[in-house]
């Protein structure tokens, strides 16, 4: 008994379909989505209108997964020579530059459209700015010219709780700039345990990453100065009173894990403790923020 198999027609709308959803990082968009929707329910004492949440979350979920689909077509190249990059769409030729930038071009008007329109206008320029920011000035600019570029860069990934908090209210405030804060501080000690671990690939590529360039010891000590300040940071939304004790009592016990793998890392011979460091980061900052929320409404002291 035979196994039926698809036309090759329908094989590749299957294909084409996925490489294009591959085009969005979907992960890094759904963090992103996360923040912004936290910020939403930070902004106002009672849960956010529904509707104009989804829209928002919609909006900038779209201007997010258009940033990522012109990220691959920037790095295409280098993509093609970093294992774990070699089997996005494509290096692997399942599309053309061009039906990609276009893919992201129509994402970038839908969420445009819908922000400027079904949300307000400063959020869609905030959230245009915020894609140029990333697609354009970083990914094409500075990962390219500066071991510092995941710093300067990290303003673009820190803006989705700041559009967020702008979707509810219409203007921005300065405990949205916390969160911005928040998220900005951690980027780099989040990022360059991946960097470190990814090493060899990022040279391959011809990328300056800090261990590229400076090498382990001098990533690892900028990695614990900056999870100290992290720490640090943290601690803003309660001295504020943002926040109150039980997001108070998190942010330290995270920032004491975070803290923990970072000191491990800086004294390891190695870089084996790098990626369980990055998946830390990624815990931590998920945590955090929900930590937020759960104190918005449940405030103790």
């Amino acid at each position: 008994m035979t196994t039926p198999t698809l036309p090759a027609s329908a094989a590749s709308v299957s294909v084409t379909w996925r490489a294009y959803l591959g085009l969005c990082k979907l992960r890094v968009v759904g963090a992103i989505v996360f923040t912004a929707v936290i910020g939403m329910f930070l902004a106002v004492p009672e849960p956010p209108p529904l509707m104009l949440s989804f829209w928002a979350a919609l909006g900038i979920g779209l201007a997010a997964a258009s940033a990522a689909a012109l990220n691959h077509v920037y790095d295409r190249e280098a993509d093609s020579k970093m294992g774990r990059t070699e089997y996005r769409p494509l290096p692997q030729h399942q599309l053309e530059p061009r039906q990609a930038n276009f893919f992201a071009g129509i994402l970038c008007l839908l969420s445009m459209a819908i922000l400027g329109f079904l949300v307000n206008p400063l959020t869609a320029v905030l959230t245009f700015l915020s894609l140029i920011g990333y697609a354009v000035i970083y990914t094409r600019y500075l990962k390219r010219v500066t071991t510092q570029n995941i710093v300067i860069g990290g303003a673009a990934g820190a803006a989705p709780p700041v559009l967020g908090w702008c979707a509810i209210t219409g203007s921005l405030d300065p405990h949205s700039l916390l969160l911005f804060l928040l998220i900005f501080v951690w980027t780099p000690p989040h990022f360059w345990p991946l960097a470190l671990a990814k090493k060899d690939e990022y040279k391959l590529a011809d990328m300056p990453m800090l261990p590229v360039i400076y090498g382990d010891a001098i990533t690892k000590l900028h990695i614990l100065l900056y999870t100290i300040l992290l720490f640090i940071s943290s601690l803003l939304p309660y001295l504020t009173h943002m926040s109150g004790l039980i997001y108070l009592g998190s942010a330290v016990l995270l920032g004491l894990g975070f803290l923990y793998f970072a000191v491990r890392l800086w004294k390891a011979q190695d870089n084996k403790l790098a990626m369980r460091t990055f998946g830390y980061s990624l815990f931590y900052l998920m945590g955090l923020f929900s930590a937020l929320l759960v104190d918005h409404y449940v405030r103790i002291g």
